[in-house]
């Protein structure tokens, strides 16, 4: 069984930063991809895609992925609950503007510190750390404001808020699923697996059944963004992600999530030529004193 840390190192900061910059990057790219792909199949060849490239990657270094070591059914919860996530992120994008769901999804950390400690006493949070948790989540809500209250929502906008609220509980409980269970023991590769098979398997499903057109002339950038979300995003990020899960404490790394929606605007400005306003670089300060405030040693 792995050893579990208590504290975060060098290692854990180091990659979940370069996690959350890749997922707010990508937050821009699915939502550029959508005029040419639609939602549910752009998810489906994402994740098939990545389940190959898994495969493939755990052929060439010899890690055994079909063993029986009871963890299939744990695995396959959380592979469900992993596809359901996606399934709402991709249709929700649809009803609600990208910051909505932003905010809704980010909701995730406090389903994690709530459930999490009635399973693994070890994770539960002192005030100061929910202090710094409210802190993360205040930020954010500050430098989505505009995108929240705005005019530009449509009538349908509350379908898509029920389904982003949905994908932050779903991630929350797929969290609190592999580190309260026999999956703590497995390998990050198997663990990715289960979520990574079960989202191949359901999400052209349910593209099949929501009428979307599948079509296979993309264009280059519809293939680069195919390419980065695949490679970059379902495997790389996501298996670091996953061993990050095994070694370190979840509601601890949890609380990074939060730098994501800032990254997101981040490179909107960069990409869009959108301001960088005073009000984001604070909301970007107000997250990273959450992080400290919930990492911080008893």
């Amino acid at each position: 069984m792995t050893n579990r840390k208590t504290e975060l190192d060098a290692t854990a900061v180091s990659l979940l930063l370069a996690c959350c910059l890749f997922w707010g990057f990508q937050q821009v790219l699915v939502k550029a991809t959508l005029p040419e792909l639609a939602p549910a199949f752009q998810a489906g060849l994402r994740f098939v895609a990545a389940s190959l490239v898994l495969w493939g990657w755990c052929l060439w270094r010899g890690i055994p992925l079909w063993q029986d070591d009871g963890s299939l059914r744990p695995g396959l919860l959380a592979g469900a609950l992993f596809a359901a996530e996606f399934a709402c992120v991709y249709v929700g994008l649809q009803y609600t503007t990208a910051s909505r769901l932003t905010l809704f999804l980010y909701t995730a950390p406090f389903w994690v510190a709530v459930l999490l400690p009635l399973w693994v006493p070890v994770e539960r949070l002192r005030p100061l750390q929910w202090l710094g948790l409210c802190c993360a989540f205040l930020a954010v809500v500050f430098a989505l404001w505009s995108g929240f209250s705005g005019a530009q929502t449509g009538p349908s906008s509350w379908l898509g808020d029920i389904l982003a609220l949905s994908a932050g509980l779903l991630w929350g409980l797929t969290t609190v699923t592999i580190r309260s269970s026999t999956l703590m023991r497995v390998s990050a590769e198997k663990l990715l697996f289960y979520q990574l098979g079960m989202s191949a398997l359901s999400l052209p499903l349910l593209s099949l059944l929501l009428g979307e057109s599948w079509h296979w002339h993309f264009s280059v950038f519809a293939l680069s963004s195919l390419a980065a979300q695949a490679l970059l995003g379902a495997f790389m990020s996501f298996l670091a992600w996953m061993w990050m899960l095994g070694r370190y404490p979840a509601t601890r790394i949890s609380v990074f999530v939060f730098l994501t929606p800032i990254c997101a605007l981040l490179f909107g400005a960069l990409w869009l030529g959108e301001p960088v306003t005073l009000a984001l670089l604070a909301a970007l300060a107000l997250v990273a004193l959450g992080i400290v405030l919930v990492n911080r040693r008893a």
